[in-house]
């Protein structure tokens, strides 16, 4: 063993040029300033280990040694790498009725302009529908937020990269064209001419007003929601939830016959979407398990199921009133159902310590604009 020096009979001490000394460093860490009597040094608060190899540095919260970790179920010491996202359930409504609100605006702008005299209780009909959903949407929105003020604030920026704050002001936009158009009919008689105006922009406004909720999601970091397919989903599902609404409201032979046909194509594209999701997601099987297991599990498998049912009722035979009742009851179930899967199960993707770094060793990330 190497033997201690001695500067001016104080151990653990030696000279430099100049008359002045310095402490040694010791093996552990730890200085002794002799003017204060402290410990120093970046290891001064640490207790002394053994100088065994064998031992293990644990505690609480990293109970493992990171190079101890089986290389296939990789993880941050077992902690979830990402931040759960904070929304509440109002979130799941807002992502339904926005998507309602939004496609019942542009399914009513469309019967305005190619419907004919016949389709204006419809187009009464969606404006109405349009203009109540954008109102329950902020509400909900607000809920979330925790303060009206909030919602307003949001407005300060505008930002065409950001879909929180794009989406902020597609909703304020939307929710007075739509509330124009439904009004302005019972209004002095020059401002009626405007509804129709007003209704064409609500209507444009709703597409992506139904879609930028998917934008939303897929901006995050979350894996079960890095899949640019989500946009199209709430697009899809916002269709089939439109049609679904007016299906429990009266309507003639040619308004039935053309929301039939919108709820058709939406379901038939809501379910190869979804298929599509869940076959990208299971190529990571941790990335998959929260829409094939638990709650958001059975939320999604059901909502399949009563999108086939609501779509294989819809094209039945037969034009009964209490068939189409219950095409549309079957299609706001699965409306809602999705929503709350994907919600659920975006959460719980998070919260998987293990899913993020699996799915970074099996899929390659996008090069940049991909998404």
């Amino acid at each position: 063993m190497s033997e201690t020096k001695v500067s001016n009979g104080i151990p653990g001490f030696v000279s430099i040029p100049g008359g002045a000394e310095r402490p040694l460093t010791s093996d552990d860490g730890r200085n002794v300033d002799l003017e204060t009597g402290v410990l120093l040094g970046e290891g001064s608060q640490q207790k002394p280990l053994a100088s065994r190899e064998d031992v293990d540095l644990r505690s609480q919260i990293f109970p493992h040694v990171p190079s101890r970790q089986p290389g296939e179920t990789p993880s941050y010491y077992g902690v979830p790498v990402l931040k759960e996202p904070v929304w509440i359930w109002t979130i799941a409504a807002y992502f339904y009725f926005g998507g309602l609100a939004g496609m019942s605006a542009t399914l009513g702008s469309a019967a305005q302009l190619i419907g004919g005299r016949e389709m204006d209780s419809l187009v009464t009909k969606t404006r109405w529908i349009a203009t109540a959903g954008a109102a329950i949407s902020t509400v909900l929105l607000i809920e979330d937020l925790g303060r009206p003020e909030r919602f307003l604030h949001m407005l300060r920026v505008f930002k065409v990269t950001s879909p929180m704050s794009m989406g902020s002001w597609i909703l304020s936009a939307f929710s007075a064209a739509a509330g124009a158009s439904a009004v302005l009919p019972y209004g002095p008689q020059i401002f009626r001419p405007l509804a129709g105006v007003f209704g064409i922009v609500a209507g444009l406004l709703g597409l992506p007003l139904a879609a930028y909720t998917g934008v939303l999601l897929v901006q995050t970091a979350v894996p079960l929601w890095k899949n640019p397919l989500w946009s199209v989903l709430a697009l899809c599902s916002g269709t089939a939830a439109a049609s679904s609404f007016l299906d429990l409201l009266p309507l003639n032979a040619k308004e039935a016959r053309a929301t039939k046909i919108f709820g058709v194509i939406g379901e038939c594209g809501e379910l190869l979407v979804a298929n599509e999701i869940e076959k990208e997601a299971a190529r990571v099987e941790r990335v998959a398990t929260p829409v094939h297991d638990g709650l958001s599990g059975f939320l999604w498998q059901s909502a399949k199921i009563l999108i086939i049912a609501s779509a294989v009722l819809s094209i039945a035979p037969g034009h009964s009133r209490k068939k189409r009742i219950a095409a549309g009851l079957l299609g706001t179930a699965a409306g809602i159902s999705v929503r709350f899967a994907y919600f659920h199960a975006g959460k719980r993707s998070a919260r998987d310590p293990r899913a993020t770094f699996e799915q970074q060793r099996k899929i390659p990330a996008l090069p940049a604009g991909e998404i």
